[in-house]
């Protein structure tokens, strides 16, 4: 005979079966399509929260995705997700409640997504172990292991004088043409790490093939896995691209791998969002972008780095684009501010032929003196005194109106301004790593 005791237990354990099974299913209340402007699409009649997705059942038969980016009083504010060819007023809206997640996993490494996370390089299905949300969970900053140890970048001029941490957030600021691309793709190349993620984000479409065939190689293609979403996507997928690229580097990086995260670019991932905001009636702030891109920036940055202590790494790279080569510019400038550091690429360098064009006045390492002490860092400080010397007497020396014996220190500037810029200058396809570096470093300066 069963007491009272053991009946009470045995209601205990049967508690959340009974509960799911009284509990009444959710209703999902279909909604119509009731206007269209610019990119935006309207929706009455349904309900969903921000960031779910939704259907829309056009006449003709075809379904296109949409996600939730607001809403106003009863009407909700949707982004496609691809074309939107064939809508007309009134098509069926459904709410699906599901979000968008990335599909994560080793069987990644060698393949190439689009920003829904689906394979375009047609080497059939991902083999994959897990779904991981878009967003990210942020790291306690007090957990964060410090940054501690230096990256070899295979980059004489950075090795050597803009020093990078193993956990380092940095930022490759440029123009247009001025050899960004180009240095990404042999930091890819020459980078010591277990893992490569790259994103494409709003970049030419054409610049993906020759990534792949002409930078990366079947080799390097093997620890890499390559995110895009060229400027034609929607600009809903362009900022995908951008948290797909960062939630697959979490992925390896809590599996306790060192990534290197390369990201081209953060003003593409800046001007998406910026065509989100204005498209939903967000006013504008500072030259056309809206506050809430301001907001975005630190979301996605705060997200690299080291992970706890015990855990893997995420090293990045964003570039930033200089609108006109105005380093000022408002994302660049917001950039900056929540970077650990800059690198600057010069206009005037490159049209004079010296690659890559590293402006090493006007670029910092943050972490620096952290990673790196004593005869390195006192050959450093002595370099970029030297380099900076020459260019502030630059217009005297060309003219010839600076003599020779007035200064020693301009005198010493002159004599070794040639080995020094032949110094910075390095071949594309030559990987110069962190002791050989500073090995050629300790040499030009102390003959």
């Amino acid at each position: 005979m069963t007491t009272p005791e053991q009946a009470q237990r045995w209601v205990q354990r049967l508690h959340p079966y009974t509960e799911r099974l009284n509990k009444k299913p959710e209703l999902v209340v279909e909604g119509t399509l009731a206007r269209m402007v610019g990119l935006t699409l309207e929706a009455v009649g349904c309900r969903a929260a921000i960031g779910s997705r939704c259907t829309i059942e056009a006449k003709s038969g075809r379904i296109i995705e949409a996600e939730v980016v607001g809403f106003a009083g009863t009407r909700l504010f949707l982004m496609p997700t691809t074309e939107v060819h064939g809508l007309e007023p009134d098509c069926r809206v459904i709410p699906t409640n599901n979000h968008s997640m990335a599909k994560v996993g080793f069987g990644l490494l060698g393949r190439i997504l689009d920003g829904s996370g689906n394979p375009i390089d047609g080497k059939g299905p991902l083999k994959t172990d897990a779904f991981i949300s878009l967003n990210g969970s942020p790291i306690n900053p007090l957990t964060r292991k410090p940054i501690r140890e230096s990256l070899d970048v295979g980059i004489r001029a950075i090795n050597s004088i803009l020093c990078v941490g193993r956990g380092q957030r940095l930022g490759l600021f440029a123009g247009t043409g001025v050899g960004k691309s180009i240095l990404l793709g042999m930091m890819t190349k020459f980078t010591k790490a277990d893992i490569v993620v790259v994103g494409l984000i709003g970049e030419r479409g054409r610049e993906v093939n020759e990534f792949v065939q002409k930078t990366l190689g079947e080799e390097g293609l093997k620890r890499t896995v390559l995110v895009v979403t060229p400027a034609d996507s929607p600009p809903l997928m362009r900022v995908h691209g951008a948290l797909m690229s960062t939630s697959i580097a979490e992925y390896f990086r809590n599996q306790g791998k060192d990534v290197l995260l390369l990201m081209d670019s953060l003003t593409r991932f800046a001007q998406a969002h910026r065509e989100i905001a204005l498209a939903i009636d967000e006013p504008p702030a500072t030259k056309g972008y809206p506050p809430s891109v301001f907001a975005k920036l630190p979301h996605l940055v705060e997200r690299a780095g080291n992970a706890d202590h015990g855990g893997g790494s995420i090293t990045a790279f964003y570039t930033v684009l200089a609108e006109g080569d105005d380093n000022n510019d408002p994302i660049a400038d917001a950039a900056r501010g929540v970077l650990d550091g800059h690198i600057v690429l010069s206009r005037a360098l490159a049209e004079s032929g010296h690659y890559p064009a590293i402006d090493i006045e006007a670029s910092v390492s943050r972490v620096m003196p952290d990673i790196i002490k004593g005869e390195h860092m006192q050959l450093a400080r002595e370099l970029r005194r030297l380099y900076s010397l020459y260019q502030q007497n630059r217009d005297l020396i060309s003219v010839g109106a600076y003599q020779p014996g007035s200064d020693a220190r301009i005198d010493r500037a002159i004599e070794k301004n040639p080995a020094i810029v032949q110094f910075l200058q390095q071949d594309m396809d030559e990987a110069v790593d962190i002791s050989r570096s500073i090995d050629e470093l300790k040499r030009l300066l102390m003959s």
